[in-house]
């Protein structure tokens, strides 16, 4: 996968309430392709009061980010801020990912 944690990233596609939202990527699932980001596509559980090994944890309602397509997303270029492709360059023996609107590298 070309999207790494810590990217910031802009929703192109999805649930209307989500399209066109920046966040920062929490976590990558590359076996899924899927990615995690922070303050998009909350969900909500209600949580049982469970006790395992001592430890209680508190019932009530939980909103937790779940995890996008990863296609549904486009990496935002941090020297031009404007979504952008990636683009794979090499220099020397380390690959290095581009921009491919400005150049400017992404790592």
């Amino acid at each position: 996968m070309r999207i790494k944690k810590g990217d910031q990233v802009e929703v192109i596609a999805g649930k209307e309430q989500n399209k066109g939202k920046r966040g920062e990527v929490i976590k990558v699932l590359p076996k899924e392709n899927r990615v995690v980001v922070q303050g998009i596509n909350l969900l909500t559980k209600h949580q049982r009061q469970v006790q395992s090994e001592g430890k209680t944890v508190n019932p009530g309602i939980v909103k937790f980010e779940g995890p996008i397509h990863a296609s549904n997303v486009m990496v935002v270029c941090k020297k031009c801020n404007k979504t952008t492709r990636i683009g794979i360059t090499r220099e020397g023996d380390k690959a290095a990912r581009v921009c491919k609107k400005c150049g400017g590298l992404l790592d």
